[in-house]
Formats: structure tokens, sequence, C-alpha cells
């Protein structure tokens, strides 16, 4: 497979925990795979106030300065609007078989859970369960109601990978950005992607 066909959907949620969702971005495009990226509009507002990452609604604009802002190949990046019906996303005929929603609010999960689809985001993971893909919600609130956990269970039963944004301390973080790339080698780890941003358990950090 040429690499430029890899594919991949992402989505962002107004969950707090921008930097998690941005740093897999870079990394999935690192790793040359075409990502279909979802933004909804309140994860605008939390790229704002958490990475002061100013993005314009409009698709074409937002693809642009995202492409500006990581420096990267504007090939392996295509930003769809909250009701572009006609994304490949939004068909189980086209659409990647592997989505991930990082940070994923649990106003997400609820919605994925009983297959809303009243957004791009929701028709994308309903695909994607519909169509037996690998769907990973990377979920970021503390404490779970029991509503919460509920809706995971459901989620989880189908074959939905819940990971909460919680990441480990085993590699010494010493900054925000070693606990955001713990997460992010997590889910890349779930993804069959190589990734050297964190060593696994028991290997020698100094190999």
């Amino acid at each position: 497979m040429n690499k430029v066909e890899k594919r991949i959907t992402l989505a962002f949620t107004g969950a707090s925990g921008a930097p998690y969702g941005l740093r897999l971005l870079q990394c999935l495009i690192a790793a040359e795979y075409k990502v279909y990226l979802l933004v909804s509009s309140a994860a605008r507002v939390v790229l704002a106030t958490e990475e002061d990452l100013k993005l314009p609604a409009n698709p074409e604009k937002m693809q642009q300065a995202l492409v500006e802002y990581l420096g990267c190949n504007p090939e392996l990046l295509q930003v769809c609007g909250k009701e572009d019906w006609f994304s490949p996303v939004a068909s189980g005929s086209a659409a990647p078989k592997q989505m991930i929603v990082c940070p994923c609010s649990t106003g997400s999960v609820a919605a994925i859970a009983h297959g809303m689809s009243d957004n791009l985001i929701e028709r994308a993971a309903d695909v994607v369960i519909k169509e037996r893909g690998q769907l990973l919600l990377v979920v970021r609130e503390t404490p779970f109601s029991t509503l919460h956990l509920e809706n995971m269970h459901k989620l989880s039963q189908m074959g939905v990978t819940i990971m909460p944004a919680a990441p480990g301390f085993y590699h010494q973080p010493k900054s925000i950005d070693d606990l955001v790339d713990f997460m992010v080698a997590r889910v890349l780890d779930h993804l069959k992607i190589e990734q050297a941003l964190v060593p696994r358990w028991g290997y020698d950090h100094r190999e």
C-alpha cells in the first residue's frame, strides 16, 4: 500500500485536552496518514483557551491554518465541516476503518452510544461502529457519573475502545508535554502505528 493511502479519521470535541488532540494529529501526519479531521464548535473554543490556537469556522480556512501551524503536507490533512454529509467519513463505503475522538466529551460519548448522528462527528463514529471498524474514544471528564459509565459500558460492549485521558507516571515525566505524549503513545499503540514517544513497560529507558 502506498503510504499516502493510509487513511484515518480524527475528531476533536469540546472536552478539555486540546494538547492531546493536536499532538495526535501531528503524529498521524508524521506517520504519513491521510487524516480526515472533524472539529466541533466547542472544540474550537477549547483550542483557543488551552492552546491559544484560534481556528476559523470555515473548513477550508481551518485546514489552511492547521497546515501552516503544523508545517505539514496539505495532502495529508482534510478538514470536514460538521454537516459535510458528502465527506467520505459519512459513508460506510468510503470511510476509513479507524477513528479516534480525542479529546472526547461525555456528551459525545452519549450521542455516539445512542446513534444520534446529528453532526458529522457522531455520524462518522456511527459508521465505524456499524462497519465493525476500530473506534477509540479518549474521554476527558472526572468524576464519571453513573450515566457516563453506562454509556461507556454500552460502547465497550460494541467493541469501542474507551481510553480515558489518564496518563501514567512510570516514565518519570518532567513536563506537561511528557504527559501528553504518554496518552498519545497509548493511542498510537492501539492503532498499531510505530511510535517512539514513550518506552513500553519493562524496556530500559536508556536503550
